[in-house]
């Protein structure tokens, strides 16, 4: 008896050495592990200290309300779509990329966005790209958007407001309308865009440039009939004047 415990011991002791060995060296070489292919719903970018710095997801794991990201609530309001999402050393959120793109009863619908928001807000940038077929009439636009955004946005902030606003909504159209253009006198909510460069949705090729309240002022692009223009706006959207002049 005694010499079979005795044997136990040892080899006991001998197989705990032999696993912590082979744990070591695991990890040792663990560092950099090469992969010929893998499949992945989702991956998540982290610093040593757990602050995520990047989400590459699939559709339906993409976050949209259900969870946290570094303690802080994703966006509820936000379509679900394969992509990616950024985010800064204080894992605030920074911008994104997402696309998507399937048939339907009258066509198909695609889409594309790359964006970069400004601090703790939402998108100033923005490249895109939109592809909509319906009743056999097809309407691309592809475009590059630099815009405004108010200057005391908070992404968390946003979203209570856009909430309460909500809620508003289903009582009193009205009072929430009031109670948006008071968010945005106090630089809480809104945006408009400054510059963009691309194909409009109505064919227009050329770079367009608008005011800070997000009205059409300058216009230099190549219209769907191949006509080059140059047009002038003033603060209510009315041409001032175009080039060539139009003939009468």
């Amino acid at each position: 008896m005694n010499r079979e415990l005795v044997f136990l011991r040892a080899f006991a002791a001998v197989v705990g050495i032999g696993v912590t060995f082979l744990m070591v060296s695991a990890f040792k070489k663990s560092e950099n592990q090469r992969f010929g292919e893998i499949d992945v719903e989702r991956i998540n970018i982290v610093e040593k200290d757990g602050t995520v710095k990047m989400v590459i997801t699939n559709v339906e794991r993409f976050p949209n309300g259900t969870d946290k990201i570094n303690n802080r609530s994703t966006n509820s309001e936000r379509k679900k779509r394969s992509g990616m999402l950024f985010f800064n050393e204080e894992g605030i959120e920074t911008g994104g990329f997402i696309y998507d793109g399937k048939k339907n009863k009258n066509g198909h619908s695609a889409g594309l966005s790359l964006t970069y928001d400004q601090y703790d807000g939402d998108q100033v940038m923005q490249l895109l790209m939109q592809d909509i077929e319906k009743d056999e009439k097809r309407f691309v636009s592809s475009t590059l958007a630099f815009n405004d955004r108010p200057s005391k946005e908070s992404q968390l902030k946003t979203m209570e407001i856009m909430k309460e606003l909500e809620e508003l909504r289903k009582k009193d159209p009205k009072l929430m309308e009031e109670k948006y253009k008071e968010y945005e006198t106090k630089g809480l909510l809104g945006g408009v865009p400054r510059v963009m460069l691309g194909k409009s949705r109505s064919q227009n090729n050329g770079l367009f440039l608008f005011d800070d309240k997000g009205m059409p002022r300058a216009m230099f692009y190549v219209d769907k009939e191949n006509n080059a223009k140059l047009d002038f706006f003033d603060d209510k959207g009315n041409t001032i004047v175009s080039f060539p002049e139009t003939k009468k």
